[in-house]
């Protein structure tokens, strides 16, 4: 079993790009506060995870929404 295999299809890639390009700025335009940092961070992880199309929460529980395309 490969560790990036793709568990995602390809509309919830596109929603989490999306939700990350909102998220990654936060840094800059909040200050850095905790919170921010936070959010940045989140935001890295969509990014992550859509552009390789593989989810390491969904590969826990053993989710593919691939099938669903």
């Amino acid at each position: 079993m490969n560790l990036f295999t793709t568990n995602q299809n390809t509309s919830e890639r596109i929603v989490r790009f999306f939700i990350s390009l909102f998220l990654i700025p936060a840094p800059f335009i909040l200050g850095s506060s905790n919170y921010a940092i936070l959010l940045g961070a989140v935001g890295g992880v969509l990014l992550f995870n859509a552009l390789l199309g593989t989810c390491m929460i969904y590969k826990m529980f053993g989710i593919n929404t691939c099938k669903l395309n």
